[in-house]
């Protein structure tokens, strides 16, 4: 019997799914999630995300120790 996915609500997310998500939407994605759920993405759509959350991440750490040093 398949699982069955959970509704997503877009506003009631944590800080890194809220990334993970507005990125998605950049790269076009956001539809296709959310009609299909993310194991309907290509490898080569996940590790985008995930290379750009990534770098995203390391630029705000890089910004907070600017900010504080």
């Amino acid at each position: 019997m398949p699982k069955k996915e959970k509704k997503i609500d877009l506003h009631n997310l944590t800080p890194e799914e809220s990334l993970k998500y507005e990125i998605a939407d950049e790269l076009g994605l956001l539809d296709k999630v959310l009609e299909n759920g993310w194991k309907q993405l290509s490898a080569k759509e996940t590790g985008r995300i995930g290379g750009l959350v990534t770098k995203r991440k390391r630029e705000l750490n890089d910004e907070a120790l600017t900010i504080k040093g």
